[in-house]
C-alpha cells in the first residue's frame, strides 16, 4: 500500500499540468499520482501517458469521458491505493520542503497505533499580479504537534475555512462516508470538504505552506464573471450542503458551529453573486434559495438570516443591495477570491 494517493483532475491542462506533476514527483515511491484526464481535447492525455511511461511505479494515467471536476475526483478516489488521499488541481502545485514534512508526519502516524482521519496544512493564494501572497493559516485555531479532536479546536475566524487545498483525508474515511460528488458541476470542492467532517474524529495540523493555489486565469471557475454565469451550479452545491445533514443533531458543539459557519459563507457567496449579477431572474433565484432553506429547516433559516453576513446580504431595496455589494468587496480582499 502507498502512503499517499494524489488525484490530479485535468481538463485541457496542457499548459500547466507539467508544473503540477513535477512538484508532486518529489514524493517518490511513497506517493502515487493519479492523473485523471476528464475528456481533454488538447495534449493533456499524451502528457499524462508520458508521465506514466516514465514513472510507472508512481504515476497512473486514467482517461474518462468528460464528467466534470467532481467526477474526476470520484475516479481518483475509486482508483486510490494509498492510506491517505489528497486532491491537487492541475493548475496548482505544492511546496517541496512542506511536502517532505507532510510525508514524514504521515509516515510517523501510520507507523504508530493512532488513527488519523484528517491532516490540515496551510495554502497560499498564488494570485496573478499580487505582490503580497495571502496565506491561509490555522495557527490560532488548531493544536500543533499532536493528534487532536474537535473538542480541542479553538475559535475559527470568519474566512478561516478548511478548503480542499488544506486537507488530506484518510482514504477509507472518504469511502466510508459515501462521498460521491455530482457530475458536471463546479464548486464541488465545498462538498468535498464539508460532507466528510462529521466522520472526522482525529486531526493533525502542520503549520507549513504546502499547497499553492493559483488564482488569476480569466477562465478560472472562481473568476467572479464565470461564477455568475455558473450560478445554478453554485446554488446546486449550496442546496446539497443544506440537505447533507441536520446540523442541529451533530453532537459536538464545536464541529456543529464550524459547519454552520461554513454553510453560512457558501450561502452568502451564492446570495451576493445573485445580487451582483443585477438581473431580475437572479434576484428571483435569491428569493427561491432562501425559500428553499426556510422550507428545509426553519431554525437553520433564522440562524443564517439573522447572522451578521445573512442580514447584510438580505437588506431590502436597491440601497440594501449596494451595502451587500460593498460588504462583498471587503470579503473579496479578506478571503482572496478572484
Amino acid at each position: 500500500m502507498k502512503l499517499l494517493s494524489i488525484a490530479v483532475p485535468c481538463y485541457n491542462s496542457e499548459s500547466y499540468l507539467e508544473r503540477c506533476v513535477e512538484s508532486l514527483l518529489a514524493g517518490g515511491g511513497e506517493v502515487e499520482i493519479i492523473i485523471v484526464d476528464d475528456g481533454s481535447i488538447d495534449a493533456t492525455p499524451e502528457i499524462a501517458d508520458a508521465y506514466q511511461k516514465k514513472y510507472p511505479d508512481i504515476v497512473r494515467a486514467v482517461h474518462q469521458e468528460n464528467g466534470g471536476h467532481g467526477e474526476a475526483v470520484n475516479t481518483g478516489l475509486r482508483e486510490a491505493r494509498g492510506l491517505y488521499f489528497k486532491v491537487v488541481d492541475s493548475d496548482d502545485w505544492v511546496d517541496q520542503e512542506s511536502y517532505a514534512k507532510i510525508l514524514e508526519t504521515l509516515q510517523e502516524i501510520a507507523g504508530s497505533d493512532q488513527t488519523l482521519d484528517m491532516l490540515v496544512s496551510n495554502f497560499v493564494y498564488e494570485k496573478q499580479g499580487a505582490k503580497h501572497k495571502k496565506v491561509m493559516k490555522y495557527t490560532s485555531a488548531l493544536v500543533q504537534g499532536r493528534i487532536f479532536t474537535w473538542s480541542d479546536v479553538r475559535h475559527m475566524r470568519k474566512g478561516q475555512y478548511l478548503l480542499m487545498h488544506s486537507v488530506i483525508y484518510r482514504t477509507k474515511l472518504l469511502r466510508d462516508c459515501g462521498l460521491n460528488l455530482p457530475k458536471h458541476t463546479f464548486y464541488v470542492d465545498n462538498l468535498y470538504v464539508y460532507q466528510p467532517l462529521p466522520f472526522v474524529k482525529t486531526m493533525y495540523y502542520l503549520d507549513v505552506d504546502f499547497y499553492r493555489y493559483y488564482i488569476g486565469r480569466g477562465d478560472q471557475s472562481v473568476n467572479e464573471t464565470v461564477m455568475i454565469s455558473r450560478i445554478d451550479q453554485q446554488i446546486k452545491v449550496n442546496k446539497l450542503m443544506i440537505d447533507s445533514y441536520n446540523l442541529w443533531k451533530i453532537p459536538n458543539k464545536k464541529l456543529r458551529k464550524y459547519m454552520f459557519n461554513y454553510l453560512e459563507i457558501i450561502t452568502v457567496i451564492s446570495t451576493v453573486l445573485l445580487i451582483r449579477s443585477g438581473t431580475k431572474e437572479n434576484l428571483e433565484k435569491k428569493r427561491e434559495l432562501w425559500g428553499y432553506i426556510k422550507q428545509a429547516d426553519i431554525r437553520l433559516f433564522h440562524r443564517l438570516r439573522n447572522g451578521i453576513m445573512g442580514s447584510t446580504m438580505n437588506l431590502p431595496g436597491r440601497s440594501g443591495r449596494k451595502i451587500s455589494i460593498a460588504a462583498y468587496k471587503i470579503a473579496q480582499k479578506v478571503v482572496g477570491f478572484n
